[in-house]
């Protein structure tokens, strides 16, 4: 176990834990990765388990990919059948293989937020419901906020402290909005994402009607010797919920990391108060606690930075980070005038250091609060010719003709997937048009049938029934030879039986060509995921079929795919930088209202989690720190004044250049020195 030299004495404590539970608090760049990596490698070496018996959890798909290519450089081949995935895509294989027990095919589709949202809408107009009442986005907020709290529609309908909420809201029937969404996903066949957790929850909550036993449960414990969570401060309730149904109750072999300072997804449901109260939990089975302090990505003033920022929340784990590469620049801060002089003065900023230090593009972030701050950025850096990537705009999977391929496609697994099947049934048109559309919905409200089986019921002539036969035919071979056909025969048929390749040719714009080769790209794709070996391993992704397939692209983000030329400035919101890191990082529009957030000033909670964001956007930067604010900006189309962001006053002076804009002649800000985990916290129960 030569591996274990490659890591420092507490990196090595963490590694070679004994069994029982583990939390290992890990500060930013202070080699979490390896940790959790070479854990799994001791335990493979240590012969504690087989590969297929242990599991671990990330919250990318790239995370978990890098996990195992690292682990099979220390383990060897092995590693492949390891359970290494995100909560979503592990879940979703288990149900991929269970799901009867709950009333779904295995074969069900997994439904997009597009998906989701076209559904609700089309309750809300069944429903006769006013539309500017009911927004869309409010009602899957909320119903996605019920799912991760383990609320089902009955649950919903009975508690009136929620009842009471909506009414408030103007939102009387959101209970049955609710319940007519969870039985239309079912009758589809379809699971949302929040559904690929709650349905797992579910699962897991079966019982046994002879012996009265958690029977999927116990399976799946004996199966997963080892369980290992990464990024453990981003749980929500339900999350932690599943891994306490997982975990042994003989061995509590439960192995998670984590960095209390960096849990920043508050506003997706996850709980800061997972990790805060982990020690408690465990503490009757003998729990160990780790933490990793030495920062080997930052200098040493932006790790002081960080650590007295984040000493100002009440409620944390305590530690000092201290860096490993020691002395570096001090932190820059800009003042701009308007937010027109901020994107010139950091572009300029940009140019200084790609000549003064010699970085490139692709060392050089640009974090913002809002995804909406990223024009002016754009303005200056097209201007002077320099490369730059947006990350969270619309990723390839979102744009029109390849969803509209892959709906097909969708069809073709499920042909009960009714969002899937309206996005087509007239694209290419086919002379079917609203009115037909409008009947057929009728009849599978009427007869509580999908869309699909209701298509056959629908009275016409016999043009109509031509109609139906010849887009019924397009799937004809797939529904037949599903389990025979690979991936990309089975998609290059049905491309080619649809007339979209037809319908995009005529189109002879540039844009044109350009939807065309989008849907070359996507071809290309599922024929390299039916010839790449190293896309599958036996224990987790057990074939090439197309419902394989469309599983796995309904899981990726665009922080998940790969570009050969990545010469580029990043351009993301600090959300989106998690993990990230980069020679030099400009974190903008510092005011009080944009950083921290106007929404959160009303909470001492939610003014937290602005400064983890905060503490989280400033060490993504390894050499150079740039702060900059506007005294002014437009906002709703007019003039807005600001005042500088309270966080920068929070800042060490001695480490910041220029800090006279900011502290002035008036007494530094005092942190919480007594901050702790201690307080009032309301206790889980699953």
């Amino acid at each position: 176990m030569d591996f274990l030299n490659e890591l420092n004495q507490v990196q090595k404590e963490a590694v070679v834990a004994e069994d029982g539970p583990v939390l290992v608090v890990a500060g930013p760049g202070s080699g979490k990765t390896r940790v959790l990596t070479y854990r799994i490698a001791w335990l493979l070496a240590k012969n504690k388990a087989r590969p297929d018996q242990i599991l671990a959890l990330t919250f990318t798909n790239k995370a978990a990919r890098e996990m195992k290519e690292r682990i099979q450089r220390v383990a060897g081949d092995s590693a492949g059948k390891l359970w290494a995935g995100t909560f979503h895509s592990i879940f979703a294989r288990i149900l991929r293989t269970e799901a009867a027990h709950i009333g779904y095919p295995t074969n069900f589709t997994v439904y997009d937020t597009d998906d989701t949202k076209s559904l609700i809408s089309t309750i809300i107009k069944e429903m006769n419901l006013p539309r500017e009442q009911y927004n869309v986005n409010a009602i899957r907020s909320r119903i996605s906020w019920a799912k991760s709290k383990l609320i089902t529609p009955k649950l919903y309908q009975e508690d009136e402290e929620l009842r009471r909420e909506d009414k408030l809201k103007q939102h009387l029937y959101l209970y049955e909005i609710y319940a007519r969404y969870t039985a239309r996903c079912k009758k589809a066949g379809a699971m949302d994402f929040d559904d690929l957790l709650y349905r797992t929850y579910e699962l897991l909550q079966q019982k046994d009607p002879k012996t009265g036993d958690y029977f999927i449960a116990e399976k799946y414990k004996e199966r997963f010797k080892y369980i290992l969570v990464d990024e453990f401060q981003d749980t929500n309730h339900l999350q932690y919920a599943i891994i306490r149904k997982l975990v042994s109750k003989e061995t509590y072999n439960i192995y998670v990391v984590g960095d209390d300072a960096q849990s920043i997804y508050g506003f997706r449901g996850a709980t800061i108060q997972n990790i805060l109260d982990f020690e408690q939990d465990y503490k009757p089975f003998g729990i160990k606690t780790v933490k990793l302090v030495q920062n080997y990505r930052s200098t040493t003033p932006i790790v002081n930075a960080a650590n007295r920022v984040i000493m100002f929340n009440r409620q944390q784990i305590q530690k000092k980070i201290q860096s490993e590469k020691g002395d570096g620049q001090k932190i820059r801060l800009i003042r701009a005038i308007s937010d027109d002089e901020e994107g010139r003065r950091v572009v300029d900023a940009i140019l200084e250091q790609k000549n003064r230090d010699h970085l490139q593009n692709k060392d050089i972030a640009i974090l913002y609060r809002t995804n909406a701050q990223s024009r002016i950025f754009e303005e200056n850096l097209l201007r002077y010719d320099i490369r730059y990537k947006i990350f969270g705009g619309v990723s390839f999977y979102q744009r029109k003709e390849v969803k509209d391929l892959i709906a097909y496609l969708r069809v073709a697994v499920n042909p009960n997937d009714d969002e899937a099947l309206k996005r087509i049934i007239n694209y290419p048109k086919r002379g079917f048009g609203k009115t037909s559309m409008d009947k057929v919905a009728e009849i599978a409200r009427a007869e509580n049938i999908s869309l699909w089986q209701a298509l056959d019921r629908l009275q016409g002539g016999s043009r109509l029934e031509q109609t139906i036969l010849d887009f019924k035919g397009i799937f004809s071979e797939a529904h037949e030879k599903m389990a025979d056909i690979d991936a990309f025969t089975l998609a290059r048929s049905i491309v080619l039986g649809s007339g979209l390749l037809r319908e995009l040719k005529e189109d002879t714009t540039p844009e044109g060509k350009a939807r065309l080769d989008n849907i070359d790209a996507l071809l290309d794709g599922i024929q390299s995921f039916v010839e790449d070996d190293t896309l599958i391993d036996i224990e987790t992704l057990p074939d090439k079929s197309l419902a394989t397939y469309l599983q796995n692209i309904a899981l990726m983000t665009d922080l998940d795919t790969e570009e050969e030329d990545q010469d580029y400035v990043t351009l993301m919101s600090v959300h989106a930088a998690k993990g990230l890191e980069f020679k030099s990082v400009f974190v903008v529009g510092m005011e009080e209202d944009l950083f921290p957030s106007f929404m959160s000033k009303d909470s001492l909670e939610a003014i937290d989690e602005e400064r983890r964001l905060f503490y989280v956007a400033i060490t993504r930067a390894e050499q150079l720190l740039t702060l900059t604010y506007a005294n002014s900006r437009y906002k709703f189309g007019k003039m807005q004044y600001n005042s500088p962001s309270r966080f920068l006053e929070e800042l060490p002076q001695e480490h910041v250049e220029n800090s006279e804009h900011i502290f002035g002649t008036a007494e530094a800000k005092k942190p919480n020195t007594g901050a702790s985990v201690s307080g009032n916290f309301t206790r889980k129960t699953f």
